[in-house]
């Protein structure tokens, strides 16, 4: 009999605390709890952490995150304004406020990821699709891009390396996804923290024809460069020729006035020199003759003259 006693207080000691076990649950500093009777929620949502009670057997908990959660999204490719397809890589963070809420409606956070991605994806394509590409690709409005100094005089010639002036930026544009989102995700309890580009490239169908523009816009400045080098240098030789023949006829110039005024040195020294007396004229005379028939008279010369002719008078007088 005593031992049967023992059986049975063991046994009802164990139950014992078998349902207390099932009645105590603690709540953890980054959970929060839901109490589910029967699969439906009862009471107001477990937010506070330390250890709790619960009815047993009927009652199960449902904890749910506290933390900031991350959202990541897939790379998809969507057209912008002006028709240029891009691949678009977004990421957001998120959290819970309302558990019951999101309990009913989404009850994990699967299911969750899986509406966020709904929602992102649309929002983002409707905001890539209202904007141009310079639009998402700038950071903010008012940033100045860098440029090559060696290429700014081109591209001002060219009027390359001017940025299309934008409205918004990306920031803006980002704002505007998040706002939108944000108000289609709180009836699910969730909140909205951030939203985030976090890649942009151009679709691989698109990427060779942005690499064939790009290669063009640097032929042009290439040319430019080219077209510009080829003009200084005809302007280099041009001046070289002017300046050649500034010298040469200033050297001429100079030569003719240096024998000019050589030539008047030479016959004011012969005037003075013969006009000394009637002989040294008539000497003057004769050797001016002389140098005269030495640069007239050859081998092959055959001269006609007068008898009254000056040249002839001193050949006239030749003793044979």
């Amino acid at each position: 009999m005593r031992k049967i006693r023992q059986i049975t207080l063991l046994t009802v000691l164990g139950i014992g605390m078998y349902v207390l076990m099932s009645s105590i649950y603690t709540v953890s500093e980054v959970e929060q709890m839901i109490i589910t009777q029967f699969g439906k929620p009862v009471g107001d949502p477990i937010t506070s952490a330390g250890l709790k009670i619960k009815m047993p057997f009927i009652q199960e908990i449902n904890p749910i995150d506290k933390r900031v959660l991350e959202w990541d999204g897939r790379p998809s490719d969507m057209p912008t304004k002006d028709k240029l397809y891009i691949s678009v890589d977004l990421f957001a963070r998120w959290r819970i406020t309302d558990p019951l809420q999101y309990f009913l409606r989404l009850r994990d956070e699967r299911s969750a990821q899986s509406r966020l991605d709904d929602i992102l994806g649309s929002e983002t394509r409707n905001a890539v699709a209202k904007h141009e590409l310079i639009e998402i690709i700038r950071t903010t409005k008012d940033r100045v891009p860098l440029r090559d100094t060696l290429l700014t005089d081109a591209e001002k010639k060219l009027n390359m390396g001017t940025l299309v002036p934008i409205h918004k930026g990306r920031k803006l544009v980002e704002q505007e996804i998040f706002s939108a989102a944000a108000e289609k995700v709180r009836v699910f309890g969730i909140e909205l923290l951030d939203i985030r580009f976090k890649r942009i490239n151009y679709n691989e169908s698109v990427r060779p024809k942005i690499y064939d523009r790009m290669i063009s816009e640097r032929r042009q400045i290439a040319e430019r460069f080219l077209s510009e080098g080829n003009g200084e240098a005809a302007r280099i030789r041009g001046n070289r020729v002017r300046d050649l023949n500034k010298i040469q006829s200033e050297a001429y110039r100079q030569v003719e006035e240096i024998r000019g005024i050589a030539d008047a040195k030479a016959t004011e020294i012969y005037s003075k020199s013969y006009n000394q007396s009637r002989e040294a004229v008539k000497f003057y005379e004769f050797t001016r003759t002389m140098q005269s028939y030495k640069s007239i008279i050859d081998e092959e010369t055959i001269l006609l003259l007068s008898t009254g002719s000056d040249l002839f008078k001193f050949l006239k007088g030749m003793n044979k």
